[in-house]
């Protein structure tokens, strides 16, 4: 069985198509000739009968109403012969050839049937030429025999099986025709996407359009945006880079020039002191910078780690710390912790550390007056009076390296995200009447 599946994956679309069609065909053919035969034959057999009784009955009333010997057999069917005996044994012929179908057990059967004590019962049964016959009582003093040619019979079965291999013929041929067209629109478009994916694997410039609104052409967009998505991420990350090295490179290079020019007895910023001041502020910010990009990648990791959910801690100290070291940056801005529900968390200390001062930083970049830090159960908000957020950005916030007007690396936010989505939060940005508000929730379903 897994042969088989095996073979039917390594086809192509086209090749399990003609599976398909043969596989049905062959169906029908055993379903016609094995099933279907037999059915026909019944329905020959009824559908012959029902003509030999109607004709039958037709001489019959025409018997009755006194019509003479040339009259009473009505228009000559070649398919039916009529053989009408007397009481004196005078026999009526529907046709001159009708004496070649009497035998002697025919003549037989007419005697029995007309001393019969049951007049009117009609007698059917097939010869031993296979010919049908239906013999019946006129009345008492005449008898009529009717008799129907196998060669008709099986001409009439012969037509009728040969309309339903035609109707069977035409329906899978026009079956047939439609499935290659209907293929034709798979296989199309699949090989455009294919085509894509190759021209993005080839970094070379591709371009897709398929309009259509089934799940192929969802997947073409799908494939599309991906693309464009990706692009973009490149370009940030590439913009991220260069921003970097650029950023790195000054305070190396600082560092570097006022060490060098130190060693010489040179104090390139007034006193000695000072001078060592710069070096030292220039070597917190690189070093900042390497934190950052440690931690979103210590993020990345987490991702693919079994997080312990059943790890907990006390949220409120840690913003209170953070807090208390943030004041200093901007001493203007006011800063308050509302407590006002449980203060428990899922998570480690030192991610939601982070989250916290890269929250509070950024919140610190576009105050106008005032921060506020609201805990709740399983809810933490942090609220500024600054500018609103444009509604088209809200959605790339939290991807890497994407900057905001003021931003430094675009890696914070990013980093916030990392952190609490991977202990079961969720992060939402909403611009309020004055100011922004970024909201943690615990995702529903999580304890």
């Amino acid at each position: 069985m897994s042969k088989f599946k095996n073979w039917v994956r390594n086809l192509s679309l086209a090749q399990q198509l003609f599976v398909i069609v043969v596989f049905v065909m062959s169906f029908l053919f055993v379903f016609f000739f094995g099933v279907l035969s037999v059915s026909v034959d019944e329905f020959v057999k009824s559908q012959m009968s029902y003509m030999l009784h109607h004709a039958q009955d037709t001489v019959i009333e025409n018997y009755k109403m006194g019509l003479g010997k040339e009259n009473v057999f009505g228009v000559r069917d070649d398919s039916i012969t009529h053989i009408i005996q007397k009481k004196d044994g005078t026999l009526w012929f529907s046709s001159d050839d009708a004496m070649e179908e009497i035998d002697t057990t025919l003549l037989q059967q007419l005697v029995i049937q007309m001393n019969a004590i049951e007049l009117y019962d009609r007698i059917n049964y097939t010869s031993g030429t296979q010919n049908l016959i239906a013999i019946q009582n006129i009345d008492k003093e005449a008898t009529i025999a009717s008799i129907m040619s196998i060669q008709y019979q099986n001409n009439f079965k012969r037509a009728l099986l040969n309309s339903f291999v035609y109707l069977i013929m035409v329906t899978m041929s026009v079956l047939f025709v439609l499935l290659v067209l209907w293929m034709s629109t798979i296989i199309h478009p699949l090989n455009q996407i294919k085509d894509y994916i190759e021209k993005i694997k080839q970094q070379k410039k591709a371009t897709l359009r398929i309009d259509r609104g089934d799940e192929i052409g969802a997947v073409a967009n799908a494939l599309v945006e991906m693309n464009e998505e990706i692009q973009r991420q490149q370009a940030q990350k590439e913009e991220m880079l260069q921003n970097i090295s650029h950023d790195l490179k000054t305070p190396v290079a600082t560092i570097k020039s006022y060490s060098e020019a130190i060693k010489d007895g040179i104090y390139p910023y007034e006193t000695l002191e000072k001078s060592v001041d710069v070096i030292l502020e220039h070597a917190n910010r690189l070093e900042k910078k390497v934190y950052n990009l440690l931690m979103l990648n210590r993020m990345d990791y987490m991702t693919n780690e079994q997080i312990k959910s059943n790890e907990k801690l006390h949220l409120a100290p840690i913003v209170e710390q953070v807090i208390v070291s943030s004041k200093q940056i901007r001493p203007e801005i006011d800063l308050k912790l509302e407590l006002k529900g449980d203060d428990l968390f899922v998570g480690q200390e030192e991610p939601w550390r982070v989250v916290i001062e890269n929250l509070l930083d950024n919140a610190l970049r576009y105050s106008e007056t005032c921060i506020v830090i609201t805990i709740n159960s399983n809810e933490l908000r942090v609220y500024n009076d600054g500018k609103g957020v444009d509604p088209n950005r809200i959605q790339q916030l939290f991807k890497p390296y994407e900057k905001g007007e003021q931003g430094q690396f675009g890696l914070g936010l990013a980093i916030v995200y990392r952190v609490v989505t991977n202990y079961g939060y969720s992060i939402s940005v909403q611009n309020e009447d004055r100011g922004v508000c970024f909201t943690i929730k615990r995702k529903e379903g999580k304890k």
